[in-house]
């Protein structure tokens, strides 16, 4: 091997050196700080300069997707695991629930995936949302196909729900049981023969109060 071959290899081990120290740095102070964490302050303590830190991570988002990725392969693997689950309703709602909790523990994770899911690019099949989305898109078509579930709820709503139940709760002491408690409000809104009411109608729609006008 010449030496341009052994300086290459020892300059790509450097690099891989540092992702990992940038990531694991950024892993702690996403957990202490949650999706806002500095990045100067990141960059400082795994030892690179911010350009280092950019050539890595081009954006706060690319960062942030790289923190959860696999944290977020964890909730796929689970929702491929429920696939085979006798019961496809109760398949969703364990998914579901373990989502909640997942993101009710995990700073920034909520931001993040709400994040993901509107921000297109040409890396939008890799993102956190869209693995998240893919996953659980399976279970919810077993549930709708087994007329378990309403058939107009997509996996956006569920999971638009579990991000805003989760975002809303955030600072609340022991987090993780009230979003359990208000996501099982909305599971019994979505299944099929619930008594909530069609939504079709957007409010002050043909009748609603106010919908004249009148005061």
């Amino acid at each position: 091997m010449s030496e341009h071959d052994l300086q290459r290899r020892a300059l790509r081990a450097d690099a891989r050196r540092n992702y990992e120290r940038i990531l694991a740095v950024a892993d702690a102070a996403v957990a202490e700080h949650g999706a806002g964490a500095s990045l100067e302050e990141i960059a400082r303590r795994a030892g690179v300069g911010s350009a280092t830190l950019h050539r890595h991570f081009p954006s706060r988002k690319a960062l942030l997707e790289a923190v959860f990725r696999e944290r977020v392969a964890g909730l796929c693997a689970r929702a491929n695991a429920l696939a085979d689950h006798a019961d496809t309703a109760t398949g969703l709602i364990v998914w579901l629930r373990a989502v909640g909790a997942y993101i009710a523990t995990t700073r920034g994770l909520a931001s993040s995936l709400l994040d993901g899911g509107h921000t297109p690019g040409p890396f939008a099949e890799t993102t956190c949302y869209t693995m998240i989305r893919t996953a659980g898109s399976a279970l919810l078509h077993a549930a709708v196909a087994a007329d378990a579930v309403r058939p107009e709820v997509s996996i956006d709503d569920l999971l638009t729900l579990v991000n805003a139940i989760s975002l809303a709760t955030e600072h609340i002491p022991g987090n993780a049981a009230e979003v359990d408690r208000l996501l099982m409000l909305v599971i019994d809104g979505i299944r099929v023969g619930s008594a909530t009411s069609s939504y079709d109608e957007a409010p002050g729609a043909r009748g609603s109060p106010g919908a004249s006008g009148e005061s």
